[in-house]
Parts: C-alpha cells; sequence; structure tokens
C-alpha cells in the first residue's frame, strides 16, 4: 500500500516538475504524453489500491516539519473517504487532461498548461490524502495557485489575469480564517493529526469546538464559492474550458465540502456549526440557481450551477448525512465534467461563440456532443433514474428527516433551488441545440467527444452505487461506514418514497417549463433576446444580485478612499511634504553661509575678530555675574 500511495503522487508531481523545467525543449506532443501518462498512472494506483484496500491504514514518508512538541510529518490516511476520493480524481482529471490534448491544440505554452495540470492533480491528491493539518493546508494552498496561474493562463488579456487575481484574494480570505483554526486546533490538541483531533471532540467545551467549526467552514466558503465568498468563481470561466471542467467539476471546488466531511466527527458535536453548515449550503443552492436563470454566456451558467450543486453539498453536510453529501460530489464531479467538457466542444465549433442565444440548432451537426450532454444535463436536473437524481434526493431526504422548523425551512428551499435547476438546465440545452440557429461548424478533434462518453455513463448509472434504502441496501453507505461519522436521522420506506416523488415531480416541472418557453425559440427571436438591455430582476440575477457592487461599495471603496487620503494627506502631505521643506530650509540655510566664502582676505579677518569678539564677551559676561 505504500508503494500505491507513494506513486499516486509521486507521478503528477514528477510529470508537473518535469514540464515545467525541461518542457520548453520537448516536442509538443512530448509533453502532452507526460503529462497524460503520469495522471494515468496515478489513476492505476489509485485502483490497485483499492483493490487491496482492507483497512484504514496510515503512512509515513518522511518527516517535513518537527520541533519541540510539534511534529508534521508527511504522513498519508487511506481510509473509504480518501480513497474513493483519489480515485475519483485521478479518473476525471485523466480524462480531462486527455480532452486538453484536442481543445488546447493550437494554443501556445504547452509546457506551461500541462506541468500546471499535473501540479493542479498533485496538490488535490495531498489535500485528500493528509493524514494531519499541515499537510492538507500545504495542498490546499496548492491548489489555490495552481487554479490562480490556470485561470489566468491566457494572461495577456488584461480580463483572464484580473479573474485570476480575484479568485486568489478571495479564497486568501477563507484560507487565513483556515489557517487560524489549524493553530488554534494544536494548541487545544497538542497534535496536529486529524485523525487524533477527531477523536478528542469530547474533551473540548461545545463553545470552542462552535468557534473551531466556523473558522474551517470560512474556509470552505472560500474554497467551495459558497455564500459570500462565491464572486471568484463565475469570473474564472476566464480560463481554458478544461481548466474550468478540472477547477469546477472534480476538485478544487468540493475541497471544502471534503474538509468539513473530513472533520465532521469533530463539529457533528455542535449543532450550532451543523446549523451554520445547513444554512449556509442552502442560501448558496439557491443563489446559485437563481443566477443561472438568466445567463448568457455558456460557461457562467454552469459556473453558477456549480455554485448551486455544493451548496447542497454542504446542504448535506449540515444535515449530517455525510455519505448523502459524499455521494453527491462523486456524482456532480462526472455530470459537471461532462457538461463542461461539452460546452467546450460547443465552444471550440463556434469558433469560441460563448452566448447561447447565439447558438442553436446542434442537435444535428454535433449528434454525439448533444446526446451526451443531455446525459449530463438529465443528471444536474435531477431526473429519475439518473445519478443525479438518486444523489440529490438523498440529500433532501436527510434534510427532511432533520425534521425541526430550520430544516424543514431548508428543505423548502432545496426544493426551490432543484426546480431552478431542472429549468435553467433544459433552458440551456434548449438555447444551444433545439431549434435552428448555427449553420456551420467548425470540426473539432474526435478524442473531445471521446472524453464525454465515459462521463455521460457514470453520470447515468452512477446513481447505482447508493440506492434509497428501501430499493436496496447501497454499497457507498456501507463502504463509508467505518470512516464517516453519519448524524442523519432516517426515515420510513414510505416516506423516503414520498420525498423521491416530490423530487421527481419538481425536476419534471422544471422541465416542462422550460420547454414551454424555450422550446420553439426561432432564430430572430434569439437574436432579439441576445441584443436586448436586461433591466429589472433579469439585470439583478445576470449581475449576481449585485454582489461584487455590494463588496465593492462595503470594502473596495472605503479602502480605496483610505489609501488615497494616507498617501495624498499623510505620505505626501505631511511626511514628504515636511522633509522636503526640512531639505529646503537646510539648503537655503547652507546658501546663506556660503556667501561668507567670497574668498577674500579682508572679509575673513573681520570674521575671525567678530568670532573674538563675541567669545571675550561671553567670558567677561560670566566672570561678571
Amino acid at each position: 500500500m505504500k508503494l500505491y500511495l507513494s506513486l499516486i503522487l509521486l507521478l503528477p508531481l514528477l510529470g508537473g516538475t518535469v514540464n515545467a523545467l525541461a518542457g520548453r525543449k520537448l516536442p509538443r506532443r512530448a509533453c502532452e504524453v507526460l503529462a497524460c501518462a503520469a495522471v494515468w498512472g496515478a489513476f492505476v494506483c489509485a485502483a490497485l489500491a483499492f483493490v487491496a484496500y482492507k483497512a484504514p491504514v496510515t503512512v509515513e514518508l518522511a518527516t517535513w516539519l518537527e520541533d519541540f512538541d510539534f511534529s508534521a510529518p508527511i504522513a498519508l490516511y487511506l481510509d473509504p473517504l480518501s480513497l474513493v476520493m483519489t480515485v475519483m480524481i485521478t479518473f476525471v482529471c485523466g480524462l480531462i487532461h486527455l480532452y486538453a490534448v484536442g481543445y488546447m491544440a493550437e494554443e501556445g505554452s504547452p509546457a506551461r498548461f500541462f506541468a500546471l495540470l499535473n501540479l493542479f492533480v498533485f496538490a488535490m491528491l495531498v489535500l485528500v490524502l493528509a493524514e494531519n493539518l499541515p499537510l492538507l493546508y500545504l495542498g490546499w494552498e496548492g491548489v489555490g495557485f495552481c487554479s490562480y496561474a490556470l485561470i489566468g493562463f491566457w494572461y495577456d488579456d488584461p480580463k483572464n489575469a484580473t479573474a485570476g487575481r480575484k479568485a486568489f484574494i478571495t479564497t486568501r480570505i477563507g484560507d487565513t480564517a483556515f489557517g487560524i483554526g489549524i493553530v488554534w486546533c494544536f494548541q487545544l490538541f497538542q497534535t496536529a493529526s486529524i485523525t487524533q483531533i477527531n477523536q478528542m471532540g469530547a474533551v473540548v467545551p461545545v463553545g470552542v469546538i462552535t468557534a473551531l467549526g466556523l473558522l474551517f467552514l470560512a474556509g470552505a466558503m472560500g474554497k467551495s464559492a459558497q455564500v459570500p465568498l462565491m464572486v471568484w468563481l463565475p469570473d474564472a470561466m476566464a480560463g481554458p474550458t478544461p481548466v474550468s471542467a478540472l477547477i469546477h467539476a472534480a476538485t478544487m471546488v468540493t475541497a471544502g465540502v471534503y474538509l468539513m466531511a473530513r472533520m465532521s466527527p469533530l463539529f457533528s458535536a455542535s449543532a450550532v456549526v451543523m446549523a451554520a453548515v445547513a444554512v449556509t449550503g442552502a442560501a448558496t443552492a439557491f443563489y446559485g440557481a437563481s443566477c443561472a436563470l438568466v445567463q448568457r454566456d455558456f460557461k457562467r451558467v454552469l459556473a453558477y450551477s456549480t455554485i448551486s450543486q455544493i451548496g447542497y453539498m454542504m446542504l448535506g453536510v449540515g444535515a449530517g448525512a455525510v455519505t448523502a453529501a459524499t455521494f453527491h460530489l462523486l456524482e456532480h464531479a462526472f455530470f459537471k465534467a461532462l457538461l463542461f467538457l461539452g460546452a467546450g466542444c460547443v465552444i471550440a465549433a463556434l469558433h469560441h461563440e460563448q452566448d447561447i442565444f447565439r447558438m442553436g440548432g446542434l442537435r444535428r451537426r454535433m449528434p454525439v456532443t448533444f446526446w451526451a450532454f443531455l446525459a449530463g444535463a438529465a443528471c444536474l436536473a435531477g431526473l429519475p433514474p439518473t445519478g443525479g437524481f438518486f444523489s440529490k434526493d438523498a440529500i433532501l431526504a436527510a434534510v427532511w428527516a432533520k425534521g425541526g422548523l430550520l430544516y424543514g425551512g431548508l428543505f423548502g428551499v432545496g426544493l426551490a433551488a432543484a426546480l431552478l435547476t431542472s429549468f435553467y438546465t433544459f433552458r440551456m440545452v434548449y438555447l444551444v441545440f433545439g431549434g435552428e440557429g448555427v449553420k456551420e461548424v467548425h470540426h473539432t478533434p474526435r478524442i473531445m467527444d471521446t472524453m464525454l462518453l465515459p462521463l455521460a455513463i457514470l453520470g447515468l448509472l452512477g446513481g447505482f452505487i447508493h440506492l434509497p434504502a428501501f430499493l436496496a441496501d447501497g454499497w457507498l453507505g456501507r463502504f463509508l461506514a467505518t470512516a464517516l461519522t453519519e448524524g442523519a436521522a432516517h426515515l420510513s420506506h414510505g416516506e423516503e418514497m414520498a420525498v423521491e416523488a416530490i423530487a421527481a415531480l419538481v425536476a419534471i416541472t422544471g422541465l416542462i417549463a422550460a420547454h414551454l418557453r424555450y422550446g420553439g425559440v426561432r432564430r430572430g427571436a434569439r437574436i432579439e433576446a441576445a441584443a436586448a438591455e436586461p433591466k429589472g430582476i433579469t439585470a439583478f440575477l445576470l449581475n449576481g444580485w449585485y454582489a461584487d457592487a455590494l463588496y465593492r461599495l462595503i470594502f473596495i471603496r472605503p479602502y480605496e478612499a483610505l489609501a488615497g487620503f494616507l498617501w495624498r494627506r499623510v505620505d505626501e502631505g505631511v511626511i514628504d511634504d515636511s522633509l522636503d521643506r526640512l531639505a529646503d530650509g537646510l539648503g537655503r540655510t547652507g546658501q546663506g553661509l556660503g556667501r561668507w566664502s567670497c574668498g577674500r582676505v579682508s572679509v575673513y579677518l573681520l570674521s575671525f575678530a567678530a568670532g573674538l569678539a563675541l567669545i571675550l564677551g561671553w567670558l567677561a559676561w560670566g566672570w561678571l555675574v
């Protein structure tokens, strides 16, 4: 097992390092082969570890941080949760790497691009497999840096560079809180080991656990784009489409959910933390779904959809249904990667056109992409019996089973978000693939369409790994039972069937509404809608509830005003001006004294005499007194 875990990390690290150091001197194909082989090699090792897995195991590879009573070695922890995450990450990222070979075929800097992709995968695997919090934080910051570099990959465009900086700075807010929580954990428990910390919750007051949980939740908000730190993710669409799929599907945005799931044995002792996680998730799910309703940019629809679906996962964790949240995390990785890669096929075929109102009629011209995308859309909308239906229903059922006024209200918010999700999903399908639209499409590499098929199959059939209790005993639940602490209440078979029926009805209602509204949109209406100026509620949702404008008003403009005051009034007006005046005065004094240096002997003799007279006068005055 030690060999497998070592290779899972070393292969992507080696691929990224070689491409970064020597990639410029290698042929393009060599860079691509090296990067893809590294990730697929890691997947093979993860699959072998899955087959050989028998019980949780900790593997210490080397000493990293050690000083006095503090120790944080490079130790990896493999349990059911980290194992399924590792298999999923390496598989989905392997498909994305192959897709990127076709998508980026005409772009420059292949060595830099594939080096960053490999390093991103390495950092995410470190995050997932870390046995202690400092090592987890290393992977946490690693994915943040790589995402910044990948989002701004086309940095020649100021918009892309700004989007990368925005993602980096916004996530740093949550990362700061997370870092404080890690230091506090060591101070309290005298260990950085995650497994040991999770076992020591009983010795700490609930109030302290609450404070710790809120700090960790702030970190999860930043990395997983949850309200109120969600503003970076829609702008992150500036990066290449494979980057969007990599960051927003299987990897970075799910890191916050993984963190809260991993620490759930500790935080489940605090009802306040669990409620805060649930409220954050529900609010984010509704926010993302509402904003996606009116977006025109193809990738921004999917970006807001990602925000919403991560909110569902956080809602599941907050309801104590960590298995259901993990189930939805896995399913979401499959169908959201599928949707992003399908969107990339469409965008590449239309010469990088991203306005969905300027598309249409692609069902016949891109049949493989259409059917694969439709499978992903059905999963996202939660249509039965797709995997997305079962995973989303598991979360809703857990929230309903929790009971009470709070979770009852959150159940209603979750249903509303599900209805909006189904509507905007099929709005997107009808506008992109239905009706009449573009006449000609650009040929895309076959490998791009090929990568959609395994994701479509997994999205449609993935629900069978964790079927509802009234149908079968879910394998995923049994497998994760030894790793996760479940705090969710259980419904009777009749209640669970009722919740499933309601969820199915909601999804179908959204589909019907989208069909009635967008099923027969003609070419002229598309162009008119694309040219129309958004107003009212449409403008409000299109601009993400004006969250960016609000933050600019509350934080950025006061900061700019304070910086301007300190710059112009304090720095230039007081410090620089006083020094300038002092220098000017000294200069004038020196010039005045310099006039005495005229070179005339008579003036010098007179000066000496005057000085001597002054000294004698002073001595005489002192003697008389």
